[in-house]
């Protein structure tokens, strides 16, 4: 390939749960800025952990459907909290995140510690129309029972 890529190994992490057009987008940039690009899937427990419930599709088959997208040369099951962590595991030189990160304070965090081992973070565009918390939002409206005091087609009083 002609285009040069600025860095060697990539590292893109993520729930990917209910995978949407936001989730592929970040892996479509994120392979076009390295020459290998590592998706890290987060587990369940650690999605539980960090948002409070249990993701919609279990790790094995959000691992699966990650691992099968063209941009993504391999998948890795991320199970601790600290990014670092997980550097010393896969040795990435760049990790890419939204920029719904950028400026916040765990995004400044994970700029200070990832500064430390030389290691790039970079911020993509968020899609801010989709987001697996809307979709997840939409599942909870068509699933949960009418409000109190109200049946299926039938009005009060």
């Amino acid at each position: 390939m002609s285009e040069r890529r600025g860095y060697r190994v990539g590292y893109a992490p993520g729930a990917y749960d209910l995978f949407h057009i936001g989730h592929l987008n970040i892996l479509r940039h994120a392979r076009q800025h390295c020459d290998y690009l590592v998706a890290g899937v987060v587990s369940d427990e650690m999605v539980e952990m960090a948002k409070g419930r249990r993701p919609v599709i279990p790790l094995i088959e959000r691992l699966e459907i990650v691992r099968n997208i063209k941009y993504v040369d391999a998948a890795f099951v991320e199970t601790v909290p600290d990014k670092v962590e997980t550097w010393k595991q896969v040795r990435f030189d760049v990790l890419f995140k939204g920029d719904d990160w950028r400026g916040t304070p765990k995004g400044d965090k994970l700029e200070q510690d990832f500064a430390e081992v030389g290691v790039d973070v970079v911020y993509f565009p968020y899609t801010v129309h989709t987001s697996s918390t809307q979709l997840r939002r939409a599942l909870d409206a068509l699933t949960d029972p009418a409000p109190q005091g109200e049946t299926a087609g039938v009005q009060p009083g």
